[in-house]
């Protein structure tokens, strides 16, 4: 059963000093990460309270590794689970198109929806697919135009 998310959960933009923090802590974790233990034991201490300690899988652990890396380079995050059910608003806002442009995707076929009366509705990790896929495409067309450069002597 999906969950439809009522708004996308909250962007991190990470200040100077979380860049910071984090980068330290990546850095950290990363020797961690690769001992490749099935669990990890973190303690924690929050203000004012005693130490407690807490065991995470490591597939968590490399979710927060992998967060810290973004974070240490200044970038936003967001985490979305993949089976969340977007609205075309929130799907249209994680390909950065625009809602009508997504609207179009949907009517094509481009990207699986379904309808809850007049209103669509995407799966995130459908979302991410057509991204996916388009990235690749992308990808697969700069290359052949680099070889295709390269082959003339174009010098670009």
């Amino acid at each position: 059963m999906s969950t439809l998310l009522s708004s996308l959960p909250e962007t991190v933009t990470p200040s100077p000093a979380d860049t910071q923090l984090a980068q330290e802590s990546s850095r950290r974790l990363a020797k961690i990460l690769g001992a490749r233990k099935k669990n990890v034991r973190f303690r924690i201490q929050p203000d004012n309270e005693p130490e407690e300690a807490i065991a995470i899988p490591m597939s968590a652990f490399r979710l927060l590794a992998d967060i810290l890396t973004e974070m240490a380079s200044g970038n936003a995050v967001t985490l979305i689970p993949i089976h969340a059910e977007l609205t075309t608003q929130q799907a249209a806002d994680m390909l950065n198109v625009s809602r009508p442009y997504l609207i179009e995707l949907l009517e094509k076929g481009a990207i699986p929806h379904r309808k809850v009366g007049t209103h669509r509705r995407v799966l995130a990790q459908d979302v991410m697919a057509y991204k996916n896929k388009t990235d690749q495409a992308r990808l697969q067309a700069l290359e052949e135009l680099s070889a295709l450069d390269q082959e003339l002597g174009l010098g670009y």
